[in-house]
C-alpha cells in the first residue's frame, strides 16, 4: 500500500516548486525535491492511505480531520501543491456517487432544509464569528482590496461602498438584502447613502443579532430584518442586493433563485448579484458539502447569465474578484489561527480538534482555490436591472471610483 501510494506522489512531485515529504505508516517515506520540505504529510494508519487511494485527496482530508493523518508545516503550502500538480481535481467514481448521496440527503428543494443547511453553517453563534471577522460589519463573503488597502476593515467597508455604488442608491429608496448576514450592508447603505434597508435571512441567530443591533442604534424606522427564504420575499423594492447567497441556493434552484431577483425588483430597478461560481457548468468539490456547506452548490456565471436574460433582467456589468477571495481567506485564516483558543474556550466539545482542523482546511485551501494558476473558481459580481435601462443613468464606471471620503 505505501509502495502504491509512494508512486502516485512520486508522479505528482515534479509538477509542483514546492518541496514537499510523505511519510507512510510503515516508517517508509517520499520526498518530491532536494531542500526543507514546506509540509509533511504522516499517514498514523494504513487505512488513512487506503481512503486517499480510493477516494483522493477527499480521502487524504477526512484522514486528517479525524486523526489518522497529519500535516506538518505550512498548511496553505500543501493546497497550493495539491492545485499545481491537480491532485485536487482526481475525483473518481467513489467521490462523484457520494456527491450524488450528498445532493439527496441535503438538496435545498424543500424550504425545512434549506433552513437546515443554513443552520448547521451559520448558526455557530455570533461570538465565534466576530472572534475572525472585521469589526464591526462582520462581513462574511469577499472583501475588495484597493491598492492602498491595508486591513480586513478597510477592504470589507470598501466593498460595501462599491456594491452601494453600483447601485447608485439615493436617499429614501428601498433597498432588499437577500441573505443579509449580521447586516453590515444595510446599516452602511442606510448610514452613507440614507436608504430604507429590508434583510431577509434564514438563520434564527442572525436575524436576532440584527435586530439587537437595529435596536442599540435605534435605527427601527430605518431597518427591518425578516426571517425568511429567497423565496419567500414579499413585495417590490428599488434597489436589490444578493451578496454570497447563490452559492447556498442548491443544485437545482438556481432558476427560483434568480426568478426571485426579478421579482422583487421594481421596474427599471438596479440590482448587485455577487456570487462564486465557474465560467461553465461544474461539479462542487465534496469535502465542502459534505463538512463545511452543507447542500452548497457553485452555480455557472453561464447558465446564470442565460437564466437572468429570461426573466427580463438586463445586465450591465460583470466584474471578477477572484483575487480580491484569496486576500480576504488569508486574513480569516490568520485571525482564526490566532484566535483559536478563545475559539474553543466558547463551547470546547463543539469547538474541538476535529472543527479546527476541518475549518482550517476550508479556510487555507479556499484561499489557495482562488489564488491558484490552475484555478476555475471565481467571485462574479454583476450588476444589472429589470428590464432595459434608458439614458438616465451614468453611462460610465467613473461614478464607482470618485473619491468619497468615509463619513461623507
Amino acid at each position: 500500500m505505501s509502495a502504491l501510494l509512494g508512486k502516485r506522489f512520486e508522479a505528482l512531485g515534479p509538477r509542483t516548486g514546492v518541496a514537499f515529504r510523505v511519510e507512510f505508516a510503515d516508517g517508509s517515506a517520499h520526498q518530491n525535491r532536494a531542500g526543507l520540505p514546506q509540509f509533511t504529510i504522516c499517514f498514523r494508519t494504513r487505512r488513512a492511505q487506503w481512503q486517499t487511494v480510493l477516494m483522493g485527496h477527499v480521502g487524504l482530508l477526512e484522514a486528517y480531520f479525524d486523526g489518522s493523518a497529519d500535516i506538518e508545516g505550512d498548511l496553505a503550502q500543501m493546497f497550493r501543491a495539491g492545485m499545481d500538480t491537480g491532485f485536487d481535481r482526481q475525483t473518481n467514481l467513489l467521490v462523484r456517487l457520494r456527491n450524488r448521496w450528498h445532493e439527496a440527503r441535503h438538496s435545498n428543494r424543500s424550504l425545512a432544509r434549506a433552513k437546515t443547511n443554513a443552520v448547521f453553517h451559520y448558526a455557530l453563534g455570533t461570538d465565534f464569528y466576530r472572534l475572525w471577522l472585521d469589526q464591526p460589519a462582520m462581513m462574511y463573503t469577499c472583501a475588495y482590496w484597493r491598492d492602498e488597502t491595508q486591513t480586513l476593515e478597510q477592504a470589507q467597508f470598501n466593498k460595501n461602498e462599491h456594491v452601494c455604488r453600483k447601485l447608485q442608491l439615493q436617499p429614501g429608496e428601498s433597498l432588499v438584502d437577500i441573505g443579509c448576514g449580521w447586516g453590515g450592508l444595510m446599516f452602511h447603505a442606510q448610514e452613507r447613502f440614507s436608504v430604507r434597508a429590508f434583510g431577509y435571512n434564514t438563520t434564527p441567530e442572525q436575524v436576532r443579532s440584527v435586530r439587537a443591533e437595529i435596536q442599540e442604534r435605534a435605527l427601527e424606522q430605518s431597518i427591518e430584518v425578516s426571517e425568511a427564504d429567497f423565496r419567500e420575499i414579499p413585495g417590490q423594492f428599488d434597489k436589490c442586493a444578493s451578496i454570497g447567497v447563490l452559492e447556498h441556493a442548491g443544485r437545482d434552484q438556481l432558476p427560483q433563485a434568480i426568478q426571485a431577483l426579478a421579482r422583487c425588483l421594481k421596474p427599471g430597478g438596479l440590482g448587485v448579484l455577487h456570487f462564486i461560481g465557474h465560467v461553465e457548468p461544474m461539479e462542487t468539490e465534496l469535502y465542502i458539502r459534505e463538512h463545511i456547506f452543507p447542500g452548497g452548490w457553485i452555480p455557472s456565471l453561464s447558465q446564470t447569465l442565460d437564466l437572468m436574460s429570461r426573466n427580463g433582467l438586463e445586465i450591465q456589468d460583470i466584474e471578477n474578484l477572484r483575487r480580491h477571495y484569496a486576500l480576504t481567506l488569508d486574513c480569516w485564516a490568520e485571525r482564526f489561527e490566532a484566535h483559536w483558543t478563545q475559539i474553543q474556550a466558547l463551547d470546547p466539545r463543539r469547538f474541538d480538534e476535529r472543527f479546527r482542523r476541518k475549518w482550517r482546511t476550508y479556510l487555507y485551501s479556499c484561499a489557495e482555490m482562488f489564488r491558484s494558476k490552475n484555478g476555475h473558481t471565481h467571485l462574479f459580481q454583476i450588476t444589472f436591472s429589470r428590464g432595459n435601462l434608458g439614458y438616465g443613468r451614468p453611462m460610465t464606471r467613473a461614478h464607482l471610483y470618485q473619491a468619497r471620503e468615509p463619513d461623507d
